[in-house]
């Protein structure tokens, strides 16, 4: 490694994932594993769960997973409260449910406040303390937002409360955390192309208008997502804190 150029390298170190068995979570897996980290996956899908330790398994990193709700908050505590070794976490665990403001369900606001803001304050504080705890040197949160966290979206009205929350819950947690050499940060990706999302970018229409709002016109990938995850994991990283790494092609420069 030369004096300017830092590698990104998470030898040694241990990430825990939520919502790892799909779309970013499942790429940001992968590439932390690549970048020889250790992985610890958290997902409700077992079969998904073990279908990703044959591709984390290539890399020669532990692997480690545990099938729980992210909202299942004493057996979520009880389980990292126990982890000996951590490092990482990507907060990705996420949902939307697109609905006209005057048409928003309650039930569809409790479950979008619950998965995409409260589970993600609880997991970090758990995070958070248990590498105190274990006297870590360092420590890394990535919360995973969006670019509707930062500007509005049709149908989007909770979902951007909720990621404006990440925001807001990002800066206040790196300020706080700081002194515990505790770096917290954010990506807030545009609508990225993953096994969930497929089905409306087959529709010419929606891919029209992702593209048309996109000034580089391309559509973002889990690869670009998972990429600037482990950048910002690494200690390449080392003074980036309190910020927002915004994947969107340009959709928020106009």
């Amino acid at each position: 490694m030369g004096i300017f150029l830092k590698d990104i390298n998470l030898k040694g170190k241990t990430a825990l994932i939520t919502g790892a068995t799909k779309g970013i979570g499942r790429g940001t897996a992968i590439a932390i594993a690549e970048a020889g980290g250790n992985v610890i996956a958290i997902g409700r899908n077992q079969t998904e769960l073990n279908t990703l330790k044959k591709e984390i398994k290539k890399y020669k990193v532990k692997y480690l997973p545990f099938n729980c709700d992210v909202n299942d908050y004493n057996r979520m505590k009880s389980f990292i409260t126990k982890l000996k070794q951590l490092d990482i976490l990507v907060n990705n665990a996420g949902t939307n449910i697109p609905e006209p403001f005057l048409n928003v369900k309650k039930s569809s606001m409790e479950t979008l406040l619950n998965v995409n803001t409260k589970a993600v304050f609880n997991v970090a504080q758990i995070f958070a303390n248990q590498i105190i705890k274990l006297k870590r040197k360092s420590g890394s949160i990535i919360n995973i937002s969006s670019i509707f966290g930062l500007v509005a979206g049709q149908k989007r009205t909770v979902y951007s409360m909720t990621k404006f929350g990440v925001e807001g819950l990002t800066k206040g947690m790196a300020l706080d955390l700081a002194k515990y050499n505790i770096r917290v940060n954010s990506v807030c990706p545009n609508i990225v192309l993953t096994p969930r999302t497929k089905k409306y970018f087959a529709d010419k229409k929606y891919n029209k208008y992702v593209k048309d709002n996109t000034p580089i016109n391309k559509v973002v990938t889990v690869s670009d997502v998972a990429t600037s995850i482990t950048f910002l994991a690494s200690e390449a990283a080392s003074m980036i804190t309190g910020t927002s790494i915004v994947i969107d092609g340009g959709w928020t420069a106009k």
